[in-house]
């Protein structure tokens, strides 16, 4: 009986533990700053890259994934099937957009450079998205992530959280977060 018991407590605490983020459905992004490094910036007719300062609060306006990824080519490949559908899916840019926030902080050490390269190919390449770079892993200790991996949030146009898993998605979650952002697009 109470071994019973124990294997019932356990079995309620773990889906607990495997939430431990801080996103909440349905509530805003909990708020965060990047001010060290921050949202990559690319002037075109220059050939230049720079920084400036990036919050959550700028979340608003468009349906939008965030990718939270430690600086590593692990994390990277962890959810690299959604970035994948979400480039064939063709979604509009006036009212889509994907927010990659890399934690540098959480970099093979000595890498950094490469990571940063990436994100400025990565930018050109495209150029209607996001890329943050944060290198004191501000967003992952704000939001509460596992080191080493990558998250993913769907926002709806007001910045409220629709979906979220922190590590990767098997194909099924894929597919139902792509079907959620074409649901949201149509609102």
């Amino acid at each position: 009986m109470r071994l019973r018991h124990t294997v019932i407590a356990l079995a309620l605490l773990l889906p607990g533990l495997a939430a431990a983020h801080a996103f909440k459905l349905g509530e805003r992004v909990p708020a965060v700053g990047v001010n060290d490094k921050g949202e990559l910036v690319y002037q075109q007719d220059e050939d230049k890259f720079s920084y400036k300062s990036w919050n959550s609060a700028q979340l608003s306006g468009k349906v939008r994934v965030i990718l939270h990824i430690a600086g590593r080519s692990s994390a990277k490949e962890q959810n690299a099937a959604l970035i994948e559908a979400i480039k064939a899916a063709h979604l509009p840019h006036d009212r889509y957009q994907t927010t990659t926030v890399v934690n540098t902080d959480d970099a093979i050490p000595g890498t950094g450079m490469f990571v940063r390269s990436s994100l400025e190919s990565n930018k050109q390449q495209f150029p209607w998205s996001q890329f943050i770079v944060d290198s004191n892993g501000s967003a992952r200790q704000a939001w509460q992530l596992e080191k080493g991996g990558s998250a993913i949030v769907v926002l709806d146009n007001t910045a409220h959280v629709r979906y979220v898993k922190d590590g990767p998605l098997t194909q099924d979650e894929v597919q139902q977060a792509l079907k959620l952002i074409h649901e949201l697009l149509q609102k």
